[in-house]
């Protein structure tokens, strides 16, 4: 009997179960194993009532997706965003359980969030909501079953009242449920930075695989939270320059490149974090998405996802393109996008916080850590050696690395689902 393939209204989970599909039939897995693999195991959606500064009571929605926990604990971030809804936490779970798969580390994948604006919120506000959330989701999260993260809008805060809810309300220290938190809270050296390093570290082997220095290269980095400002202050150590960046206040533009430093001292002492009223000799102010079609060596999208479609991919100018965010090229996205564009995949350039998480799991389960020197090192080493085994196999495949990469990841699950058998 055939596949009945899924479908969704929802363009983030629809590329993902397309790529998921296309992948599948290339590689031609069974259709049992099709059947299990487009599903997600387990999808929770609860309401979370908080009571708001003024004393009225606002209704929440939140969701946490465990898609696959085939090699182990369900791993991703938890967002606070408007848009966060079922589905998209049900794609972006998808994605991380290739790229746990794909970083090989023993992680499944996960996603979750709160629908919600961060920005019309109080701090204390912020942390009523979530505290419930942790309270809601409690049942299903724990170190060996659900591990969650930083995401979109959240950071080692969340992260701690989190833990410390979920801690209280078992009687117990629970550092390791949590990722992404402060280093003087059971979090680890160097793990901030971790996403924004690994795709910095895929730009720079990518160079050099196509025969180029990352020194004296440029780059644009779309987005200015965690992921880009990371990003773009490793490019600048590692010689390139960074001539375009942006967040919601628009784009900001140096041909000659950008202070990344300066940038980010005044991103983190600006109230919400942004780069509104950022200036410096000879910067030109541009609307957000334009930043994607100046020329450049290399284009890290580092926002949300869908930055890159059918109606704009045909405009990129840069000659790389290394994935940053979650999904920010769909399907037809690429098919636009001139042909000898070469494009390293998101589950693939974005994974360095997801082994980032491991790394502080790794030593939360053992109360002990590393420096910041071993930690880089490792996270490094790791990134550079994921991305060299997935170009080498789309070179000796001949087919794209993103096609590559989704290949080596969902055999290394479906290998695994296969092993387990099929049973609750």
């Amino acid at each position: 009997m055939a596949v009945t393939k899924r479908t969704s209204s929802n363009v983030l989970l629809d590329t993902a179960l397309k790529n998921f599909y296309s992948a599948a039939e290339e590689m031609g897995l069974e259709e049992g194993l099709v059947e299990i693999l487009s599903r997600a195991e387990r999808k929770l959606c609860v309401s979370i009532p908080v009571t708001m500064d003024d004393g009225t009571v606002k209704v929440f929605d939140g969701y946490r997706v465990q898609y696959s926990t085939a090699l182990g604990p369900a791993k991703g971030g938890l967002r606070f965003h408007p848009d966060v809804t079922m589905e998209e936490c049900e794609a972006l779970a998808g994605l991380m359980a290739w790229k746990c798969s794909l970083a090989g580390i023993p992680y499944g994948g996960g996603k979750g969030g709160v629908a919600c604006n961060p920005l019309e919120l109080s701090p204390a506000e912020k942390e009523r909501i979530t505290r419930t959330f942790a309270a809601r989701i409690e049942p299903l999260v724990g170190a060996w079953t659900d591990v969650p993260a930083p995401d979109v809008n959240t950071g080692g805060q969340e992260m701690v009242w989190l833990m410390d809810t979920i801690s209280k309300m078992r009687g117990r220290l629970e550092p390791a449920i949590f990722t992404g938190k402060p280093i003087s809270l059971w979090g680890s050296k160097g793990r901030t930075q971790a996403t924004g390093r690994g795709v910095a570290t895929c730009v720079r082997e990518l160079l050099k695989a196509a025969g180029k220095d990352v020194k004296g290269s440029s780059a644009i980095v779309q987005g200015f939270g965690n992921v880009g400002t990371y990003c773009a202050l490793t490019l600048v150590e590692m010689g390139a320059k960074v001539v375009a960046i942006s967040d919601i206040t628009g784009g900001y533009y140096c041909p000659d490149g950008l202070d990344i430093q300066k940038a980010f001292e005044y991103v983190t002492n600006h109230p919400k974090h942004l780069l509104d009223g950022y200036a410096q000799p000879g910067l030109q102010k541009m609307a957000g998405e334009d930043i994607l079609y100046l020329a450049a060596d290399v284009l890290c999208p580092c926002a949300l996802e869908g930055a890159i479609n059918g109606k704009n991919g045909a405009k990129i100018q840069a000659k790389f393109i290394v994935e940053g965010a979650n999904g920010p090229i769909t399907p037809e996205g690429d098919a636009a996008l001139p042909k000898d564009i070469l494009v390293v995949p998101d589950f693939l350039a974005n994974s360095g916080g997801v082994v980032g998480s491991y790394f502080e799991w790794v030593q939360d389960l053992g109360g002990f850590f590393w420096s910041e020197e071993e930690y880089n090192q490792k996270l490094l080493t790791l990134m550079a050696d994921n991305f060299w085994r997935v170009w080498n196999y789309a070179k000796e495949h001949k087919v794209t690395m993103r096609r590559a990469a989704f290949l080596v990841a969902i055999k290394r699950v479906a290998d695994a689902v296969k092993m387990r058998g099929v049973f609750l």
